[in-house]
């Protein structure tokens, strides 16, 4: 029986099916199928590839437009650092699994709270020098946001959000009142805060460090005063920035010199530091009362023995500093070869490099040709990004080479010739 529905495929987005008008969940699932078979057919199914070797420069790829895996150059992962592949890291991970076998066997609050978890807290807090139980893991950075907001924002209090935060923040915000602020404006921040002022009991503005689509920065040290002068809290999401910027690899909160002046830091495990896994910084009463209150902690299990690794990791940052070395080497390569073909990247600042397309359909095609050219990348369409702003999302690792990444910049220049994507002119 075919279902009707007045969708045009060719015009719409993942979105589109979350609410069908008149057709129930499982018949929603049904279009939806018809959809992701649609996309695959015009060669715009750009999701859920397969890959044999884990996190690397290279990666053997498996996709609907080859018949069989193909080694590419990988711009696909937030592994940074590749510390996913450090043999130090890796040993360390063998010897926690050796140790305490292979999981926690509960949640934090009722048996899961093991020493190599202790271990991680006191790591962390010393990693920022903060006081001791002055962190709270997690067991995904997307939980440290939504978890940590939830249990710390109720119906008296309100965040004010930077509207391209994480989709985390916004589902740890159901249960109290929100204020957008376009990105990075303190024209409206400013109005935001001075509104809530008198109406709420807490202010918590909440910004990334570096936001994951465009790569760029928050105007951290701005909007610290602003929070202040209006007796707000600031937390901030560095989960793109902690291990790969700042002086010492403390991220874009040691930039902006407010490493001891953030209430709230949260940030991954899963990116700079190669494992999985989340973190939330405060005050110790604050650290403390996540502990309890924080629904990931009380019913769900927390991380693996093998998160043993993350204790060499974390130590890595100061001992092998190198590794921001040659990742800072290879985006100012990077960064020169895509504008010199006069490509769109935005104003990053980061690892994240994106190259903007705008048309979502167009996207698509580019990063099929650049996967037929052995260079493996993320299309970002809507919702993502906004309609208008598709693009090319590529992330640079420490261990990429400049063979590497020329194969990168020739297969983008092959593309513009072929489907002309230049944005800038001359």
């Amino acid at each position: 029986m075919t279902i009707k529905h007045n969708i045009d495929f060719q015009k719409a987005s993942f979105k589109d099916f979350e609410r069908v008008p008149d057709l129930n969940a499982f018949q929603r699932a049904e279009i939806f199928k018809d959809f992701t078979d649609y996309m695959e057919v015009q060669g715009h199914m750009n999701y859920r590839f397969v890959t044999s070797n884990g996190c690397g420069p290279e990666m053997w790829v498996s996709s609907p437009f080859q018949k069989e895996p193909e080694k590419c150059v990988s711009l696909v992962s937030n592994d940074y650092l590749n510390f996913t592949r450090h043999p130090k890291v890796k040993a360390a991970a063998i010897a926690g699994i050796e140790k305490y076998g292979t999981g926690a066997g509960a949640s934090p609050l009722i048996g899961g709270h093991h020493e190599y978890h202790v271990a991680l807290e006191d790591k962390l807090s010393a990693f920022f020098h903060r006081p001791k139980e002055s962190s709270i893991i997690y067991t995904t950075g997307y939980t440290a946001n939504s978890s940590t907001l939830l249990a710390m924002l109720k119906a008296e209090d309100c965040a004010i959000v930077d509207m391209a935060v994480h989709a985390s923040v916004y589902e740890g915000l159901y249960e109290t009142n929100v204020k957008k602020f376009p990105h990075n404006s303190l024209v409206h921040l400013e109005r935001a805060l001075a509104e809530a002022q008198s109406k709420y009991l807490t202010r918590l503005v909440v910004i990334d460090g570096v936001y994951s689509q465009d790569g760029d920065l928050a105007r951290m040290d701005e909007i610290y005063d602003l929070t202040k002068k209006y007796g707000g809290f600031l937390m901030v999401d560095d989960a793109h920035g902690i291990g790969v910027l700042g002086e010492t690899g403390r991220g874009t909160i040691e930039l902006f010199n407010l490493l001891d002046k953030v209430d709230i830091i949260s940030g991954t495990l899963s990116k700079a530091f190669g494992h999985i896994g989340g973190f939330v910084i405060a005050k110790p009463e604050v650290a403390n009362y996540l502990k309890f209150q924080s629904r990931q902690q009380v019913f769900s299990s927390t991380s693996t023995p093998a998160a043993a690794g993350l204790l060499v990791a974390i130590d890595l940052i100061d001992e092998e500093p190198e590794w921001r070395a040659k990742l800072d080497d290879n985006i100012a390569y990077y960064k020169k070869g895509l504008l010199d073909m006069k490509l769109d990247i935005g104003s990053t600042a980061s690892p994240i490099i994106p190259i903007k397309v705008g048309d979502a359909h167009k996207t698509g095609d580019v990063a099929r040709l650049l996967l037929q050219a052995g260079v493996y990348t993320n299309a970002i369409v809507y919702p993502g990004v906004s309609r208008k702003d598709a693009r090319i999302r590529t992330s640079l690792m420490a261990t990429h080479t400049r063979e590497h990444l020329d194969i990168v910049l020739n297969a983008f220049e092959y593309v513009n010739k072929k489907i002309r994507i230049t944005k800038i002119s001359s």
